[in-house]
Order: structure tokens, then C-alpha cells, then sequence
């Protein structure tokens, strides 16, 4: 199987100003993301791992540790645009498959990687591909912030929201039975379609959400989803969240 890894990191960051230029162990935050992305994935040489980055000064981190990256526009109005820029800059095939890791997932699991482009190849009516795990707290089953995502038979979403979804109308209070699933922020593409999502409408449910996945699915696509055995590591949004990675990845 082969596909590209791309890794967008933003400069401009509100809560955590130079995000991806963040020292972790000895070296900037989204290095560390592509030196775990490619401790597994990139062994076979079939897997190529490009960060594609809005700042220069990211590029020459990148490129200090010897990892593939390329200058992308810094007035994208979201992440999606960013990689249709790096599938063009890339030459990728509209039948080519890329997963996109967030910049800030420095511990996340390389196996995840691997089996959100898997599905894409054995799901060919899926224009995307993502990953979820099930959710054991109510207190994660009733948090806004936490994405739950139901499922059909077959693996493919049936819909993303911010409410408990599936309630559980008979037993209120109570988790469903089989467990609810929490969305986790992975995603595999066809480079065809990722090419034409930016251009998409927006749709009123992902307004109302505030899940830009559910445009893809307002608009006919199909999102395969990979269900985890366990949760991922934790990302980084604040200086808290900075500094409990730097302790994680020490130990």
C-alpha cells in the first residue's frame, strides 16, 4: 500500500503562539510528529512523510532534521485548502491516497496512520476515511468538546455531533449499549476528492456543529471509519498541555 502522510503546521497560533516550532526533547513539535509518523510507517519506503508548512522558518526546522517539507500559501481559510495545495505541489494522483496528522499530535499512534489509509483501499465507495474509539465516561459522553460518531453496518458514518449520540432513550443517564464511539481527528483522502472539497458549499449542519466533516457527508460522500482499540495520546493546544507532552515523552 502506498500513500503520503501530510502534517500542516500553522505558525499563527492563539493559545500557544510558534506552536509547531514548540521544543519537545530536543527538538521542534512537528518534527516529533514525523519522526513517530515514520518510526513505523515509513520503514517499508512506501509511505512518504511531507509537512506541509505555512512559514519558512518551519521549513528550515523541518529540514535541519531531515524531514520532507514544502511551502504552502499562509492566507488558507482552513486546513483542508492546505492540502489540496501540497497534493498539487506533490504531482498526486486524483487516485492516490494521503492521511492528514495534525502538527500538534506529537504522540500519537503510527499503527493509527496505517489503518486509516488501509480502510480507504478496502472501502471504495468511501471518499474519506477516519478513526474513532468508545467512550467509557459519561461526563466524555455528555461534553460538547468531545465529537461522538454513529455508524452503519458496514463502517461507513451515519452522522458526527457534539450531543450524546445514540441516546439511550429508555435507560436516560445511562451509556448505550455497545458503546458510543468518540471521533478521533485523523483523516484519510482520495486526492480527487480532497482537490474538490475546499470548493464545496458549506453545508447547515456543519455550521451549526462547527464539523467540517459533515460537509463531506452533506454532500453525498461516504467517511469510512477505523474504530480503535484504545484512545490516542493526548495532543497540544495550550502551554498545559505543552508541558504534560514534554513530561509524557521524557518518561
Amino acid at each position: 500500500m502506498n500513500f503520503t502522510v501530510l502534517i500542516p503546521a500553522r505558525l499563527a497560533s492563539t493559545r500557544l503562539p510558534n506552536k509547531p516550532l514548540a521544543d519537545i526533547g530536543g527538538a521542534p513539535m512537528v518534527v516529533r510528529v514525523a519522526q513517530r509518523v515514520m518510526s513505523v510507517t515509513g520503514a517499508s519506503g512506501r509511505v512518504r512523510v511531507v509537512v506541509a508548512a505555512d512559514s519558512p522558518s518551519i521549513i528550515s526546522a523541518c529540514q535541519a532534521h531531515g524531514i520532507d517539507a514544502l511551502l504552502t500559501r499562509a492566507d488558507h481559510p482552513s486546513g483542508s485548502d492546505r492540502l489540496a495545495e501540497a497534493c498539487q505541489l506533490l504531482g498526486l494522483g486524483d487516485e492516490e491516497i494521503v492521511v492528514n496528522v495534525q502538527g500538534d499530535e506529537p504522540l500519537i499512534d503510527p499503527s493509527l496512520v496505517g489503518a486509516v489509509a488501509q480502510l480507504l483501499t478496502q472501502r471504495p465507495e468511501a471518499s474519506m476515511s477516519t478513526a474513532a474509539h468508545a467512550i467509557d465516561s459519561w461526563v466524555d459522553f455528555t461534553n460538547p468538546n468531545v465529537v461522538k460518531v454513529v455508524l452503519d453496518a458496514r463502517g461507513l458514518a451515519l452522522y458526527f455531533s457534539r450531543a450524546p449520540i445514540p441516546y439511550w432513550r429508555d435507560q436516560p443517564g445511562t451509556l448505550p449499549s455497545p458503546a458510543p464511539l468518540r471521533h478521533i481527528g485523523i483523516y484519510g483522502y482520495r486526492v480527487g476528492f480532497l482537490r474538490q472539497f475546499p470548493s464545496l458549499p458549506q453545508a447547515p449542519i456543519e455550521i451549526t456543529e462547527a464539523l467540517e466533516q459533515l460537509r463531506a457527508m452533506w454532500h453525498g460522500h461516504r467517511i469510512a471509519v477505523h474504530v480503535a482499540a484504545h484512545a490516542p495520546g493526548p495532543g497540544v493546544d495550550t502551554p498545559e498541555d505543552l508541558e504534560r507532552v514534554r513530561r509524557l515523552f521524557g518518561s
